[in-house]
């Protein structure tokens, strides 16, 4: 799991098995269509996961939280971090 700071302060949210080399697509223009059209800026975070099936749910978990959460979630670690993820919507 990854988030990247886009084109318009946009936060794009993606899994993969090696992020750095998926960043450097992102960066080369043949990564996701939204970031072909929203180019990265940097790389804000990563997470690791133990599986494809927890990487899924962190992510659909991630993509359900404001632009301001997100950015909260980048200096986050652990606990703290899960709280913000697991919390009621």
């Amino acid at each position: 799991m990854y988030l990247v700071l886009c084109r318009g302060n946009a936060i794009y949210t993606g899994m993969a098995l090696d992020v750095t080399a998926r960043f450097a697509q992102h960066l080369a223009g043949i990564g996701a269509r939204y970031t072909r059209a929203n180019p990265p800026h940097r790389l804000l975070a990563r997470f690791a996961c133990p599986n494809q099936s927890v990487a899924g749910r962190l992510e659909a978990a991630i993509k359900r939280l404001t632009a301001a959460e997100k950015r909260t979630l980048v200096g986050l670690t652990g606990a703290a971090a899960r709280k913000l993820l697991l919390r009621p919507r």
